[in-house]
Formats: structure tokens, sequence, C-alpha cells
């Protein structure tokens, strides 16, 4: 298996300007800084990908087919803290190692978000209409806010992801799951892309925000576009903008319990302008980073043998697996930005104030400083910088891991036997500055008949769902019986090489999953029940009250009985 993390390139070549370019007779410092003003007629394409004053751009067929390889190129260079240029070779620094990293986000003194500060904002080298504008045009929402300001603004987000029923959502999650596994299941082969992970974050966020009547295609396309810096992405911006500004509005008269209500709501007294602005940063950040989360999580579990020995062994939970996927492929590669409030130090480089300054989050994960040996596993390690860090850390991250770890299960109990379509070489990917994103994930299964969902989200709400384990049974001489419970005969396997059970079927505690109890047990892997009680439990069914006899059933129901 190949992952993108597998090379550590150095320098292709010398830094040297070509002859006759006005970068000539520039010291090292002139030639690579970011703070120098100059424009197009100073900066110009190369064939290497090298704008002609040496630097290194972020943007175009190098950055977006190898986004790691260029990382180690610049952190060969130089060093931890790298000058490259964005959209429109306006300059920027990219911020390649963990400590660095961290040290620029937990200090916001030093490196401001308040992308006002920018001097090619002040100087018109990033225009209005830049294809970045809607990730650094600044707007009345905490990203983009320090101190008191960003306190408030902040503070009403997470009171109200607060308040999110977090086992409610987790319903909604298995339940959207498998409304998109019955759109393929009978066909045998599907694009896991387009089909599941582009569209499984959006159908819960919206619920969430209190919108799922605007939940399309186009919202989800717009939701994409918008971050990749495309000519289009301030189109798709607007649109998204106009959805939310409605939900604003009817939330404002027909308050709800969702998350736009509680907003509005909030004792810091936000405007419909900052409550719209915020609804956009929660649905696009919570979207964009899920969606690339699944698609990347279900890839490495269809490739890395290392990686499916160990689910399939019972040595890592289906959250642990996603947790190292944020390690080895974050849903954001970078961040954009932190601005310099004052001339100041970094990595070994000399920042001017108003320098813009990028959060190298993929490049820092595999930084050699924290992580030297990149195939060693980082189970339990939370280190990464997935999220961000500092006071503007991702707020929503638990809910992103949620839908991961969630929808994937009940993808892979509806489909245990779930291959990969193509050789791995063969997957395509998308870069742009913030992502990396999985173009396609063709899969091959057995066809199989859609479930019933028809029922409430709420079906299996009785049931209670302790952590999911993707584990391997244990044999039952080694489960001791509960007190005062006669051991049943265990239920034969009709699990074969050629059709596996997926190992995410069987809890630690040995609870059946959501997606069974709130299906009948329709599901693939689900335990066919047996002939039914005996008389003596018949009449302990009659003698308990109503809850005790449905947890009665549910529990004779998983032994077999």
């Amino acid at each position: 298996m190949t992952t993108p993390y597998s090379h550590r390139p150095g320098p292709d070549g010398p830094m040297a300007p070509p002859p006759g370019c006005p970068a000539h007779g520039m010291t090292a410092g002139e030639l690579n800084s970011p703070g120098r003003s100059g424009g197009q007629d100073t900066i110009g394409p190369t064939l290497d990908g090298l704008a002609a004053g040496g630097l290194r751009r972020l943007y175009g067929p190098e950055a977006e087919n190898d986004p790691m390889g260029l990382y180690e190129k610049l952190r060969a260079e130089h060093g931890s803290v790298a000058p490259v240029l964005l959209h429109g070779d306006v300059p920027a620094w990219l911020v390649l190692g963990h400590g660095d990293n961290l040290h620029m986000t937990r200090t916001p003194s030093q490196f401001s978000r308040d992308s006002r500060r920018w001097r090619a904002l002040q100087d018109g080298t990033a225009p209005p209409d830049h294809p970045l504008a809607p990730v650094f045009t600044w707007q009345p929402i905490c990203v983009f806010a320090d101190g008191a300001d960003h306190e408030r603004l902040r503070g009403a987000v997470t009171d109200s992801i607060a308040r999110i029923d977090h086992r409610g959502v987790r319903r909604y999650i298995n339940r959207y799951s498998n409304r998109l596994v019955n759109e393929f299941c009978r066909d045998g082969r599907a694009d896991l892309v387009s089909r599941f992970a582009e569209h499984l974050p959006m159908m819960v966020m919206t619920q969430i925000l209190g919108m799922p009547e605007e939940y399309s295609e186009r919202l989800v396309q717009a939701a994409r576009d918008m971050i990749k810096g495309t000519e289009t992405a301030n189109e798709s911006n607007a649109y998204v903008m106009a959805t939310l500004t409605r939900l604003v509005k009817r939330r404002r008269i027909a308050p709800e319990e969702d998350f736009a209500t509680w907003l509005t709501e909030h004792p810091a007294g936000l405007t419909d302008d900052e409550v719209g602005q915020h609804l956009r940063l929660v649905l696009i950040a919570a979207y964009e980073t899920t969606a690339n989360l699944i698609a990347h999580v279900l890839r490495m579990v269809l490739t890395d043998p290392r990686f499916r020995a160990q689910l399939s062994g019972g040595h890592m939970t289906l959250p642990e697996a996603v947790e190292q996927t944020l390690w080895d492929e974050p849903p954001f590669t970078t961040i954009f930005g932190r601005w310099a409030v004052g001339d100041t130090e970094l990595g070994g480089q000399r920042i001017r104030a108003g320098d813009a300054l990028v959060v190298g989050i993929a490049a820092a994960n595999v930084d050699p400083v924290v992580r030297p040996d990149l195939n060693a596993s980082m189970q339990g390690n939370r280190a990464h910088l997935a999220f961000s860090g500092g006071p503007h850390e991702c707020p929503g991250q638990d809910i992103g891991r949620a839908i991961a770890d969630t929808g994937i299960d009940a993808l892979l109990l509806r489909l245990p036997d779930v291959q990969l379509a193509v050789e791995e070489h063969e997957l395509r990917y998308e870069g742009a500055l913030m992502s990396r994103q999985l173009l396609e994930l063709p899969v091959a299964f057995a066809p199989r008949p859609p479930q019933d969902i028809t029922g409430p989200p709420s079906a299996s709400a009785a049931v209670p769902r302790p952590r999911w384990r993707v584990d391997s049974p244990r044999p039952e001489a080694a489960r001791p019986p509960a007190e005062g419970v006669i051991p049943s005969a265990p239920v034969p396997s009709t699990a074969t090489p050629s059709t596996p059970v997926p190992s995410s079927a069987v809890l630690s505690s040995g609870v059946p999953s959501s997606a069974e109890a709130g299906t009948g047990g329709t599901g693939a892997g689900a335990i066919p029940e047996a002939t039914g009680p005996v008389p003596e439990q018949r009449r302990e069914q009659r003698a308990g009250s109503a809850p005790k006899r449905a947890w009665r059933a549910m529990a004779r129901w998983w032994r077999g009985h």
C-alpha cells in the first residue's frame, strides 16, 4: 500500500532565479520574503512550478497533484516555516513545523485572525474578487475575531453546540446512512464518494441546523466549491448565504429546537448577519471536513492490509481508526490564515507586520520532530492538528467524529464484503489550498435488497448504546453469564470465507447495534431470532413492568432465545 506520506523528497533543484530575472542581485532574504511588495510583473510562471522569484506556489499542478511532496520540498529548503505564493502569486508563509503551528495558533497576541491586518488587502495585491475571497474576507464571525469579541461570538457557538442531543444525532446518522446505502445496495457497485461520503454529512448538518428541506445536490456542490479557490467560488458562497439567510428569518418568526434557533436566542445577542455567517461557518467547516474524513477512512479500510487486519483482529475500535486517519489524511490540509500583529520571528524566519501565515496541518502531522516513523501507530494519540489548535480550535469536532464513525459503521454492517473495484493507484485526487479530496472510491459487493427505514429515527432510543468496538466476538466460554441468567447455546455463524461478517457487527458489551435494533435485525450480519421464550420467561414478561419487559425481551433476542 502506498500513502501520500511515504516519501520525504528533498529540493528538486537549485533555487537560483533564471538569468535576466529581476530577482538577480537580491539577497536570499529579499528574494524569499513574503513581505516583499511586487506584483505579477516581478513574479512570473516557470516550467517547474516555481515562480520566477524562486518561491513555490500553493496552487497549480504541483500543489494539486502532490501536496505532501511539495510540503517536504519546502521543509528541506526552508525549515519549519517557508515562503510561498497563494493564488494570483500573493505572498504568504506556510508553517510546516508542529511546534511552530502550535505556537502560532496559541498566541493571538502575535498572530491575529483578523484578516483586515493583511497588507496584501491594504495595497490591493489581494483584490475583493480574489478566488480565496470567501475564505479570507473579514466577516462578523468568531474565526476573524480575537479577545472579547471572539469570546462573545465563540461562546454563542459553543453553547449552542453543547445543546445538541448527541444520541439523537447518532440515530439520524444511522438512518441517513442506511437511506443512502438503500439507493445503491441492489447494484452491487457504487462510488462511495459521490453516493455516500459527499451526502451523509450534509444530510446530518441540515438536520442539526434546522434546514432539512434545503438539502439538495446543489447545496452539496456549492459547499465543496466555495473553499477551493475556483472561478465559481464566490457564486457558490452567495448561494449558501442566501439559503442560510432565509433560515435565520424563519427562525426569528418561528423558533424551533435546532441550532439556528439557539443562535438567534443566545444571550450574546447576535444580529441576523452574525447568525447567518456563523451558520455558514458551522455548515461548511463540518461538511467539508467530515466528507473528506469519511472518504479517507473508507479508502484506508479498503486498501491498507495492516489497517483492515487491525480492525478485523479486534485491536482497534472504529473511532480509533478515525483518529489514525486524522493523523495521516487530515480533512483540511491547511487553514488560511493568521496575520502578524507586528514584526516577529517564527521558525527562524523574519515575519513582518501584516504578513499572512497558513496553518500547515498535514505538514505538521508528519513533522519528523514529533513523528520520525510514519508507520508507527498513533493509536490513542490526539496531538494531531486536524482541527487546528489554540482558542480557534474547531468546537464541533466531536460531531464530525460521530458522523464518520457511526456512518462508516452502518455502511460496513450493510456491506460486509465491500471491496475496492479498481487498483489503488487508479484512485484520483483533487488538491486545493485547504484540502485534498478523493474524487472517487469505486467498490463492489454482493447485491442486497434495501432495508426498511420508514420508522421514526428514535425507534432505537430505548436501547442503551455503549461504545462501539470494531471487534471479533470472544468465545462464549470467556464471557461469564450475567448473574441469575442461564447461558444460552451459541448462535451458529452463517459466515463463509467469501462473505465475511464485518467485525463492526459486534459490540464489546454484547448489545445489538442501532442499525439492527431500528430495523428489526434485517441488516447484514443480524442474528436470527430463535423459536421464542420458554413458559417461565413468558410469566416473567407478564409480571414485570413494560420497560423491564422490553429490555428483557431485547436481551433474550440478543442471546438467541
